[in-house]
Formats: C-alpha cells, sequence, structure tokens
C-alpha cells in the first residue's frame, strides 16, 4: 500500500488483446468500485477466460461480440483497428507524489495526492495538463508526472499487484503445481490471496508469515480462482485528513497501553519489594511461605489470567482499530508493526491480560481451548503449517471473521476465520 492510504479498486487485465496485435480504446467496469480505470470491457474480460482455440479468433469475431454502436466506433473507413485496452490508463512516475489540482494550473486548488504507482484514468489532456480521475478524486496533474497507454502498460508488474479469488466452495492449497502433490491447507469461497507467481495452469499465493520471518505459501488450480489486478489509487486531502488523524489516535492509544503497562510493573516491583520487607520483619514466616509467596507473585496472570472485567467485544473492536497498519517480523508494536503473535498479545496487555509469545505457547497456554462452534468475540483460533506446527494466530471478531497480523504485504487485515484451515481455538477471558 501507498502509505496505508491509497483506496484500491480491481480490474481485470490478464490475457487482453495484445497478443494478437489488436487493440481497443474501451473502458472498463471494475469489480469493485464504481468508477470504471483504463482497462477492458467485459467482452475482453470474457476474452481473458476464454479457451486456447477460442482466443486464435480474428477480429471479426471479437466485433460480432461487441454491440453495433461499440462495433462502429472500432471500425474506420472499413479497417478495423482496436488500440491498447491500457490507452486510457496513467500511472504516476512522480519521485514521491504529485499534487491533483482543481484546474490546470499550478495556482489552482490542491484537491489530493498521486503517489508513485498509483493509477489513473485518464478522462482528457490539455496543452501539457491531463484530467484524472483516481478513486474518489477527479482533476489535473502535470502529464510529465504520468506514464500514459503503452508506457503505462510496461509498468504494470512493477506497480500494480495480482490477488486470486476462490470461485469454488473449498478449493485445496498444494504444495506443488499437480494434484499429486500434498495439500497444504483448504481455502474458502470469496476469500482472496496476494499471487506471488501464475503458472500456465497454477498460481502461487501467499498465505500468511510465520513467526520465524518464513513465507507460508502454496499453490492453487487456476480453473478454480478469479484473477484480478489492483492498482492503488490517489487519495483526496479529507481522505488525508482522515488517515493521519486515525494514525495519531493508534499512536496515542499505542502509548497509553505502555504508559500503562510500565504502570503495572512497577506497581507489581513495589508490592514485591513491600512483600519483601514484610516477610524478613515476620521471624516466624517460614522459608516455605517466602518462596510461596514470591512464586504466586511471579506466575500472576502468566496464563491470561486477570481482575479485568473487560469483555470479549470490547478487545475485538480494540483490535479492529489497528487494520491497515504493518506486519513486522517479531514485532509487537500495534502501530509501527507486530507479527501475529506480538499483535494478539498487546491487544491483551492493553486489557491487563499476560500470554505468551509465540503462537505455538499461545495454543498452549492461553485460557482454556474452545469449540469451534462455540467460538465468541475475543477468542484466539490457531493455525498450521504444512509439518503440522501451530505457526499463526488470529482473534475473533465474531460474525465468522477475524483480525490478524497476515504479512508484510497486507499487514493487519480481516479474514474469515477459515481463510485456511483452522487448528483450535482457545478464550483467555
Amino acid at each position: 500500500m501507498i502509505k496505508g492510504i491509497a483506496v484500491k479498486a480491481s480490474f481485470c487485465a490478464a490475457a487482453l488483446l495484445l497478443s494478437l496485435g489488436y487493440g481497443a480504446t474501451v473502458k472498463a467496469a471494475t469489480s469493485t468500485s464504481d468508477k470504471g480505470i483504463a482497462g477492458i470491457t467485459p467482452v475482453l474480460d470474457n476474452y481473458y477466460t476464454a479457451t486456447a482455440e477460442e482466443k486464435t479468433g480474428d477480429a471479426e469475431k471479437l466485433l460480432e461480440s461487441l454491440s453495433k454502436q461499440e462495433a462502429e466506433t472500432l471500425s474506420t473507413d472499413g479497417v478495423t483497428k482496436v488500440e491498447s485496452p491500457y490507452a486510457n490508463l496513467g500511472i504516476s512516475i512522480a519521485n514521491d507524489y504529485v499534487n491533483i489540482r482543481s484546474k490546470p494550473n499550478t495556482d489552482s486548488k490542491i484537491v489530493g495526492k498521486l503517489y508513485r504507482g498509483c493509477a489513473a484514468d485518464i478522462l482528457e489532456t490539455k496543452d501539457d495538463w491531463v484530467k484524472i480521475n483516481s478513486g474518489n478524486v477527479d482533476g489535473y496533474i502535470k502529464s510529465e508526472y504520468l506514464a500514459i497507454g503503452t508506457e503505462a502498460e510496461k509498468l504494470i508488474d512493477d506497480f500494480a499487484s495480482k490477488y486470486a479469488t476462490v470461485n469454488t466452495e473449498t478449493l485445496f492449497v498444494r504444495e506443488g503445481r499437480g494434484t499429486d502433490t500434498d495439500i497444504v491447507t483448504m481455502i474458502p469461497f470469496g476469500e482472496k490471496y496476494y499471487i506471488i507467481k501464475e503458472y500456465d495452469q497454477w498460481a502461487k499465493i501467499m498465505i500468511d508469515e510465520d513467526e520465524s520471518g518464513n513465507e507460508e505459501t502454496g499453490f492453487v488450480s487456476k480453473d478454480y480462482i478469479d484473477i484480478s489486478v489492483e492498482f492503488e489509487y490517489a487519495i483526496s486531502i479529507k481522505e488525508e485528513k482522515a488517515k493521519l488523524a486515525a494514525e495519531e489516535a493508534a499512536r496515542q492509544a499505542e502509548a497509553e497501553r505502555l504508559e500503562e503497562l510500565a504502570k503495572q510493573q512497577e506497581a507489581k516491583r513495589q508490592q514485591e519489594t513491600a512483600e519483601k520487607e514484610n516477610s524478613e520483619n515476620e521471624a516466624e514466616e517460614t522459608e516455605q511461605e517466602k518462596n510461596q509467596s514470591s512464586s504466586s507473585n511471579s506466575s500472576s496472570g502468566s496464563s491470561g489470567s486477570s481482575g479485568s472485567s473487560s469483555s470479549g467485544g470490547e478487545i475485538a473492536n480494540y483490535a479492529l482499530n489497528f487494520v491497515g497498519n504493518p506486519y513486522e517480523y517479531g514485532g509487537t508494536s500495534l502501530t509501527s508493526g507486530a507479527d501475529c503473535s506480538g499483535f494478539v498479545q498487546s491487544i491483551y496487555a492493553h486489557f491487563g491480560y499476560s500470554i505468551a509469545r509465540s503462537s505455538g505457547s499461545q495454543s498452549q497456554s492461553a485460557g482454556g481451548e474452545v469449540s469451534f462452534s462455540n467460538l465468541q468475540a475475543g477468542d484466539l483460533i490457531f493455525y498450521c503449517n504444512s509439518s503440522g506446527s501451530v505457526s499463526h494466530v488470529a482473534l475473533y471478531i465474531g460474525g465468522g471473521k477475524v483480525v490478524h497480523a497476515s504479512n508484510e504485504r497486507d499487514g493487519i487485515k480481516i479474514s474469515n476465520y477459515d481463510y485456511r484451515t483452522p487448528y483450535k481455538a482457545r478464550r483467555v477471558l
């Protein structure tokens, strides 16, 4: 993400007519936005999913699929001409970002920002200015800051991301490109995963990143996924202000959590010191009683028990404040970066609960085990890697959803609780 602030949309991109040597000045409806991004019409989307035999047809067969008006638009003097599907696509090549202005001059109001690599729909060109639509922003930028058409097409692999959305009820994720390889996990209908690499019949997808910093990946058949290409889009000034306010609130919440944790630790230290002094002044206290007192103090809260009266719903709602923040291997910061177990540990620490640091240890000691049919907000759900070891943890938020620190690309995000095969669940409260 561009600093976690861009508005996403997706469009179907892959096979295109470029392989046939044809092109088209046409726009596409996007799958996740009311506004289009320069791309491909539904007929070209259908072309993407066509068989190899169907793709060998000529331009006339393609035009038969278009409306009469579209066909007339694409024909001139009896010669069929189809321009690049990316003719209206622009990609920012600014060093950082370029301001989007209300009018084609530098004196006009700044209405948004287009960060490097973000995409825009080219609406019109006026001298050395270009009118664009990107995300929720319409306005003008200097053409020198945009790669347009074929030049933009060359940058797609650098700045766009491909995602696989499961279109079957349950899909096996395998260790290799073949049905004879082992099943890593199973993923449900509608769940979306980043595509690391495409092959003829298979796609390698990212599932999570484990606590050793290793990517948990697998292969899925392209027969059972829909592939979309996503760019980051512009951010409006209003959206930027809201984003900055949310970041500041998150930083403040984290600072308060750390301050409260420091107070708790200091109070515990003072209590231990006072108890030690009292025990030394009381000659009748035995050595055994001293050890028991010390053991009781040092183990307080280690399994997640606490005097807190917080509910699972409160814990889940608090965790949702950090969606979109970064993943960091070994991290425990809710704002600057956490891994999966560091994330849930810090969430519970905010409410006065102490749980283990790793997902493996949490799966054994954090509260008590509960069944998946009895899940409540605030429960922890654990997942295993291909070797059968616990490698990931997420926090259940209700409605069949979890929030978790997934991987460096996606950061802290929301998923279906069965976005991969769950292993067990535990309740800390």
